[in-house]
């Protein structure tokens, strides 16, 4: 069996998975020189990451006979030319959801404790400053109640605050009152026309002033151009994922002091990596076996 992993990122999860292929099998890393419909015409299995698996890449892969997304995300696969071709594609949910709620954590400590600024007074030998917040008592809001948003929720219930959670039917009067309420808000919901731009500039003019605003989700949800025009008013933006990816480091949204950015890394761990290599054996030997295959989406 040929497998194609074609991440511009995330590498050490190639290095998990070939250590656990049986002999005969082998898997390649796109090195995004040549378009992707010409490196896939021999291979058996596609496993996207963030790559565009297109109408076109899926015609030109004869050979092809799993889309394996190695997470949750499939949004970036086209469904309709995989369905026509009969070729299954499958995803590892639920794998690095504790990852993701521990980085969120991370990420909401590093705002109330103004990590860039604590950065800055440490380079310039000032102690004691910057001040911050403590987040018992105050109000985290989540967007998304999937297994990362419940296992953040958790976690911050533990730290002493009040939890409340936006539903995908909330009307708009809901979201209104959602973002009005809530001293942090934190995004775990997948990329969806219904969530694209989701955080706009109404959401932002809800938003307390001093509100913090995590994202670990997909960068669309947020409106990126509402976010930069409501950054003055906020206490602090952490961002695990972006609009383009890699992002550029010298993009001044990056360099504000409120931000706190991360490459993309929130379920990069040890343990979710052995959590979706499992995932991503089992379907390679059902695939092979011809038997059903775990968490198929198409």
């Amino acid at each position: 069996m040929r497998i194609l992993f074609c991440g511009s990122g995330w590498l050490p999860i190639v290095d998990h998975i070939a250590a656990r292929l049986p002999a005969g099998d082998e898997i390649t890393t796109w090195d995004r020189v040549a378009p992707l419909a010409e490196v896939v015409r021999e291979v058996d299995v596609i496993m996207p990451s963030n790559a565009a698996v297109t109408d076109e890449v899926i015609a030109a892969a004869s050979k092809l006979r799993l889309i394996q997304q190695p997470a949750a995300g499939t949004e970036g696969i086209a469904r309709d030319a995989a369905v026509a071709r009969g070729v299954p594609i499958c995803n590892a949910p639920g794998t690095n959801h504790v990852a993701v709620a521990e980085h969120a954590l991370f990420l909401l400590l590093s705002l109330a404790r103004r990590a860039p600024l604590a950065a800055r007074a440490f380079a310039q030998r000032r102690i004691g400053v910057p001040l911050g917040i403590e987040l018992a008592g105050r109000t985290l809001g989540i967007i998304g109640m999937g297994h990362s948003g419940t296992a953040f929720a958790d976690r911050a219930r533990a730290l002493g605050m009040t939890v409340i959670a936006l539903g995908r039917e909330a009307s708009r009067e809901m979201r209104r009152a959602f973002f009005a309420a809530c001293d942090a808000i934190s995004i775990h919901c997948p990329l969806t026309p219904a969530t694209r731009g989701l955080v706009n500039a109404e959401a932002f003019a809800q938003m307390k002033p001093g509100a913090f605003l995590i994202n670990c989700a997909r960068g669309g949800v947020i409106d990126r151009d509402a976010l930069v025009a409501a950054l003055p008013r906020l206490g602090g933006v952490g961002l695990d994922v972006h609009w383009d990816e890699p992002p550029n480091p010298a993009d001044p949204l990056y360099l504000d002091p409120r931000v706190v950015a991360m490459p993309h890394l929130a379920g990069s761990t040890e343990e979710a990596f052995t959590r979706i290599t499992d995932v991503v054996i089992e379907n390679f030997a059902r695939l092979e076996r011809g038997e059903p295959l775990l968490h198929r989406v198409a």
